[in-house]
């Protein structure tokens, strides 16, 4: 039953009004994907759902129909300027296939295979794709894949080399400035982007380095020098010679990284450096890579598609194979448009359960006692670690979990870049270990190795949670590590 505040006339937020809201996300999410399926489609007529049992709640206890407009409406208007930043991905990411810079980075991982540090190569090699390309998915779909199938022919046990591959995409994407979570994760807490990559590396860079010693020694210890030369498998051969029949490589293809590289040194806005750098390959792609200028505009707005190589000197390659097709054809602003419904569905929901009081009233008895900066983090990394469990996606829970302890780490004086930081530590980093998740589902299947089986080799995204964490608890004896105002 309602409490009616009598000072006020308005009804009070009761502990089932609060979670109703949540309750009716997970319910409609999990209904869904059982009758349905695990898309976007589930997770946005979720968030629906969701924002229209909040805003029965917020007319109920008191609020507007107008109240409800304007919350979200601010929180839209204060996340815009990111929500460009996630439009502008899409275009760079179809630009830099135009000029031949994502494939030119895929081949750089396909010549560091070595057979004695092979586990350590499969790290490394989808970490810098990951960088390159912002994807973890892509990374894993496509060089993945071709690395999974190397271990085969070395008789290195899957599950490992599947952990070292999806540690690897994670270490990238968390990196990039390409990586829509990234950016998420930084818009969710209100951190500049690069400042919230840069206080990443707290945690990412001890992870990585503990992950690739692993790796390094496990691998040595796995494999015999007397098992002869290695050879590549053929789609990994394939692959590598399609991209070299297709694209010209040397230094000119690495210039539109070099500038988003500049863009950050120079403290340019993300978008700037973004657009910029889109621009950049746009030119190459068209004046080294003889695209033609509408192909240029066609892969900023709907993404690169190999059928823009028709009608070139390369019969001998065709047909394309199927992993260039995975690596090649994707990108474009109109790409984003999917992520960008899933965002402005969790906007509407937060607005709605602003309105109608359920955010101060969830936050007044999540934090009542967090008190001190580990307890904050803690709590934020435990209702991070809850949000992805329940909703399987990740945008939508950090979103959330930003929203919630936003004004928290305000009042400790701590930086938004310590929020996403356990934002991308408990949402992001245990997304693909979690076996009825999204991503979970998505690494098991396209690698063909059991999220169970490979989670204890994740390494990379077992320590970041750890060390955040550990930073939370030794953050006065350390001096680092926690960023304050």
């Amino acid at each position: 039953m309602l409490v009616v505040d009598q000072e006020n006339n308005q009804k009070k937020i009761t502990a089932f009004l609060a979670l109703l809201p949540f309750i009716l996300l997970v319910s409609f999410f999990v209904l869904g994907s059982i009758f349905i399926e695990q898309g976007n489609d589930v997770i946005v007529i979720s968030l629906l759902v969701a924002t229209f049992g909040a805003t029965l709640i917020a007319l109920y206890t008191g609020s507007s129909w107008e109240n409800v407009q304007e919350k979200a409406g601010q929180k839209l208007a204060q996340l815009f300027p990111a929500l460009l930043i996630l439009f502008s991905i899409g275009g760079l990411i179809g630009a830099w296939i135009l000029s031949g810079t994502i494939p030119y980075f895929v081949n750089i991982g396909l010549e560091w295979i070595d057979i004695n540090t092979f586990i350590l190569t499969a790290f490394l090699c989808t970490g810098l794709m990951s960088i390159m390309t912002g994807t973890s998915w892509g990374s894993v779909s496509t060089i993945g894949i071709a690395l999974i199938g190397m271990s085969s022919v070395l008789q290195v046990p899957t599950e490992i080399v599947a952990g070292a591959i999806i540690s690897g995409a994670y270490f990238g994407d968390k990196l990039s400035p390409l990586s829509d979570t990234t950016n998420v994760a930084a818009l969710a807490a209100g951190a500049n982007l690069y400042d919230h990559i840069g206080h990443m590396l707290y945690t990412a860079v001890p992870s990585f380095l503990i992950a690739g010693v692993v790796y390094y020694f496990v691998g040595l210890s796995l494999v015999d020098d007397t098992n002869g030369t290695f050879e590549f498998p053929q789609m990994a051969v394939t692959l590598s010679n399609e991209i070299f029949g297709i694209f010209k490589s040397g230094f000119v293809v690495i210039i539109p990284p070099i500038v988003i590289l500049m863009s950050i040194f120079l403290k340019f806005s993300a978008l700037a450096g973004i657009v910029l750098s889109t621009l950049v390959a746009a030119l190459i792609g068209v004046f080294y890579q003889d695209f033609e200028l509408s192909h240029a505009v066609s892969a900023i707005m709907t993404g690169f598609n190999t059928e823009m190589l028709n009608g070139r000197e390369i019969s001998h390659l065709m047909p394309l194979s199927d992993d260039l097709n995975v690596l090649l054809n994707r990108g474009g602003i109109n790409s984003m448009l999917s992520a960008m419904i899933i965002v402005i569905s969790a906007i509407l929901l937060m607005g709605a359960m602003e309105a109608s009081g359920i955010i101060n009233y969830i936050v007044d008895k999540l934090l009542k006692a967090a008190n001190t900066i580990f307890k904050l983090i803690a709590s934020t990394m435990v209702t991070g670690l809850m949000m992805i469990s329940l909703s399987s996606h990740g945008s939508v829970s950090a979103l959330i979990v930003g929203n919630l302890y936003k004004n928290n780490y305000k009042k400790l004086g701590l930086a938004p870049v310590n929020l996403s930081r356990s934002i991308e530590d408990s949402v992001t980093m245990t997304d693909p270990i979690l076996p009825w998740s999204v991503s979970g589902v998505y690494m098991a299947t396209t690698l063909g190795v059991a999220t169970i089986d490979y989670a204890p080799w994740a390494l990379f995204c077992l320590g970041g949670p750890l060390f955040s964490m550990l930073y939370a608890i030794m953050n006065k004896k350390l001096g680092f590590g926690i960023k304050r105002f």
